[in-house]
């Protein structure tokens, strides 16, 4: 298991959404880190974002992102900004790369708008 301490906002991990029910995602998947560096040194759970290479499942607002050098993806991903979730660091199981600073700013905006902030 990774420490938190080494977990930052814009990192793109493999995480295990299992156990899950109904329409909750399931399975080892990458999911991108939302979360604030200072609430992730002092929190006991991420907030993260799933991700999906199914690209025909893009919604409003969802970020679609190629694969890089720096994201280290397998292929061009949606991120599923509306499925936010919160899981314990023990469903973490490695960390992939990291997210560029436009999709991130994406996401970043789509919460201020989820969050009506």
């Amino acid at each position: 298991m990774i420490s938190r301490v080494h977990l930052r906002q814009g990192d793109l991990c493999l995480f295990n959404f299992n156990p899950s029910i109904g329409r909750e995602y399931q399975g080892k998947r990458p999911a991108l880190v939302i979360q604030a560096n200072e609430q992730i040194r002092k929190s006991s759970l991420v907030t993260l974002v799933p991700l999906t290479s199914n690209l025909d499942n893009c919604l409003n607002d969802d970020v679609v992102i190629a694969k890089d050098e720096n994201n280290k993806l397998i292929s061009d991903s949606v991120i599923k900004v509306h499925n936010i979730i919160s899981f314990d660091y023990n469903r973490f199981i490695n960390k992939i790369g990291r997210i560029e600073v436009e999709p991130l700013k994406a996401v970043k905006g789509y919460l201020m708008k989820h969050f009506g902030l």
